[in-house]
């Protein structure tokens, strides 16, 4: 059986797919030949990440397709009721991420209470002649300790993260879905297991009383931004917000209308709206720390990812 990783796939991945009888190929298919890809080559299975969508029209022009895989979380860029209802097996990878996702956050949130991502910029520049200058405008960075980080979406990745924060000795907050009214976390520290119970609270009290703000849920059913211009000025003054969620999930217009304000000292993006080009005026915005969808994107992960993904299809289809 023929196996497409289009977005790619670790070697673990692969190896251990080919050791149960698969055939994996990761030359990648453009968008606009998917279909004619698919059934040429004979694929019982794709894999995907960010980069390829698999629409309906997909489905139903590939009828040898079994299984559509997604390497990582978020299954935006798949109709996946639709698969499934046709009878394909529809699948992604949580779990596997979540490390990786959380520390691209926390590394986020030193940045910004540290004004690092500006340093960065302007010391190569003007560090020489204006050193004592640059110094001085980066001595009022703060500590991240006993600050608030308010956690929008509590699954694998904002729970990781806020293991982290915790362990930071930050205060945590979060709202999610369900009906869950806190949730224990578990944390591994030198060895010993700490549990610390954390307390769900409403998006109202989230947004007034957090110094930082970390996303980790798509745009609304609807497709409106979760944080908007009405979310933000709930917002406490001075605060910072974390998208390594979806592109959307934070309204970009009304984001650069704060950051110019003053009202949202800095934001850090790893997705943005139109990806894979988002908007020059946001990636060149000084108050933006910018990365290209990168969460995910580190050795262990992609490991981690491959393996998973390997496992359940042999599970699937074998």
């Amino acid at each position: 059986m023929r196996i497409l990783a289009n977005d790619g796939i670790s070697p673990s991945g692969k190896a251990k797919l080919e050791a149960n009888g698969f055939e994996v190929v990761t030359e990648t298919i453009p968008q606009e030949n998917l279909t004619s890809g698919i059934n040429e080559g004979g694929f019982v299975g794709i894999l995907v990440r960010s980069a390829t969508q698999v629409r309906k029209e997909h489905m139903d022009a590939c009828p040898n397709l079994k299984l559509i895989g997604r390497g990582g979380v978020g299954m935006d860029n798949i109709d996946v009721q639709y698969g499934r209802d046709k009878g394909l097996h529809v699948i992604n990878t949580p779990a596997a991420s979540s490390q990786s996702v959380a520390e691209l956050a926390v590394a986020s949130l030193f940045s910004m209470a540290r004004f690092t991502y500006d340093a960065n910029r302007k010391m190569p520049a003007t560090g020489k002649e204006e050193f004592k200058v640059l110094k001085k405008s980066y001595s009022k960075g703060t500590e991240l300790r006993g600050k608030t980080l308010g956690v929008i979406g509590f699954g694998g990745i904002g729970q990781t993260l806020a293991k982290y924060a915790i362990g930071l000795g930050m205060n945590v907050k979060y709202v999610t879905k369900g009906e869950r009214p806190s949730t224990i976390l578990e944390l591994d520290i030198a060895g010993q297991s700490v549990k610390v119970t954390v307390e769900r609270t409403s998006m109202e009290d989230l947004l007034a009383t957090s110094d930082y703000i970390s996303l980790h849920v798509p745009k609304q059913a609807d497709g409106s931004a979760v944080i908007g211009q009405t979310q933000i000025e709930m917002m406490k003054p001075g605060v910072g917000l974390i998208n390594t969620s979806r592109g959307g999930s934070i309204d970009e217009d009304a984001l650069i209308a704060a950051l110019d304000s003053g009202h949202v000292k800095a934001a850090a993006l790893d997705v943005f709206v139109g990806e894979p080009a988002p908007r020059e005026d946001v990636l060149s915005h000084a108050k933006i720390i910018s990365t290209p969808h990168i969460g995910g994107s580190t050795v262990e992960a992609q490991d981690r990812i491959g393996v998973e993904l390997a496992d359940q299809i042999i599970a699937l289809l074998k």
